[in-house]
């Protein structure tokens, strides 16, 4: 789950360098887009915090699932113990 977030965060920062460039071109090569710079700025901006704010879930999520496969291979590991200790070997 946490890939699908780290695409999604690289898309939208892919978008917003796109929008941030747009801000750079002169509005004579721009027919029929917005023209005003600020636009193209607060575009760029939001996406760019979108971005952040999909590689933070991202991050955590992968924390989150990397601590759940941790625990549940030490449950594993104690049950494996236990049942040893429980039996006796065999001769």
């Amino acid at each position: 789950m946490s890939r699908n977030f780290y695409i999604l965060a690289g898309a939208l920062a892919f978008f917003a360098l796109l929008s941030g460039a747009m801000t750079l071109v002169p509005s004579s090569f721009q027919p029929g887009l917005p023209a005003n710079g600020s636009l193209w700025r607060m575009v760029a901006l939001v996406m760019l915090l979108s971005a952040l704010g999909c590689a933070l879930i991202a991050v955590f999520s992968n924390l989150f699932e990397q601590v759940d496969r941790r625990s549940e291979a030490q449950r594993v590991d104690e049950r494996k113990r236990r049942r040893e200790l429980r039996e006796p070997p065999a001769e």
